[in-house]
């Protein structure tokens, strides 16, 4: 392998694949914004080493064990458009590590940046989660890797996690990450459709990343994402279908005192115009804009003609 042979350091290989990644005009979005990112967490992670800062390492020289490992990575990559995170079976969400595999979408959302900053923090001007010890119970919706579900018990960490999903190889594969972080006396998952086997639970908190891919844009996903579960993506014809689901059911399973934080991709018009009785909250994260809404108990209480209003044509 030529690439093996000739290159030599960690700054050699982040090059070298950075340039591979652009001639082959990879799509990102798993972790990673850009080739320059992807390479270096690909090489980082696949030497061992802290993913959170390439800079220390640049000049460190490779055995031929790795050079031919991280190689063989950047060709893998480009010759089957494979996620990163599935080619090394693992990734990360704000430096907590991750089990990745193509049982379950690769682990990553908005929602998982929110949950480490102050909104849900307490004691701040502004936080959606005035007490956060007063969090008993979570509920995480299509759960998937269980990636949410793990860093919903790590912020609150007084709270019970219930974590549903319709597909058992997910479910698996949340198993195993929930074990890795010694978290299985505290995050329960649970085999099924959205709030179906939930019947009677209440909770303070609910969090979902659920499917919201539209009909349009499935048709032309990049191949990165082919490799992921379709389940996982599609939405329905608008994106919303799973969405409208949640908000007619949800008030049903909150606590006075709770509410829902929910990330549907860019369907902010559809969604705003199909519930106009709903104030939804938007929430900014450095890498989107209106893809994540919060509502309270209070707030879908108020919303006495929901069921009504999201049956209306659209």
């Amino acid at each position: 392998m030529a690439a093996a042979d000739e290159l030599r350091t960690v700054r050699d290989f982040v090059r070298y694949a950075v340039s591979r990644f652009n001639k082959a005009e990879l799509a990102f979005g798993h972790g990673t914004t850009t080739a320059l990112d992807e390479a270096a967490f690909i090489v980082l992670e696949a030497l061992s080493l802290p993913v959170d800062d390439l800079t220390p390492w640049l000049d460190a020289r490779l055995v031929s064990d790795e050079r031919a490992r991280l190689a063989d990575l950047i060709d893998r990559r480009c010759a089957t458009r494979e996620p990163a995170a599935y080619l090394l079976g693992r990734t990360y969400i704000r430096g907590v590590p991750f089990k990745s595999d193509k049982r379950a979408i690769v682990p990553r959302s908005f929602i998982g940046e929110l949950m480490a900053g102050d909104l849900f923090a307490g004691g701040h001007s502004f936080s959606l989660i005035e007490d956060p010890d007063a969090v008993g119970r979570v509920l995480d919706l299509c759960t998937g890797s269980g990636c949410l579900a793990i860093l919903a018990a790590m912020t609150f960490d007084q709270a019970q996690v219930d974590a549903v999903d319709l597909s058992p190889k997910a479910l698996e594969l949340a198993a195993e990450n929930v074990a890795e972080h010694e978290l299985g006396a505290r995050v329960s998952l649970i085999e099924g459709d959205l709030f179906g086997p939930l019947t009677g639970r209440l909770y303070d908190l609910i969090i979902t990343n659920p499917p919201y891919v539209d009909a349009q844009a499935m048709a032309s996903l990049p191949p990165e994402y082919r490799h992921e579960p379709t389940l996982a993506f599609d939405g329905g014809p608008d994106g919303l279908d799973i969405v409208r689901r949640i908000l007619v059911e949800a008030p049903k399973h909150l606590t006075a005192k709770g509410g829902i934080i929910c990330e549907i991709g860019t369907g902010r018009d559809i969604l705003e115009a199909e519930f106009p009785h709903l104030p939804f909250l938007w929430l900014d994260t450095e890498e989107s804009e209106g893809e994540v809404f919060w509502l309270s108990a209070r707030d879908l209480g108020a919303g006495k003609d929901l069921r009504v209003i999201s049956r209306m044509p659209r």
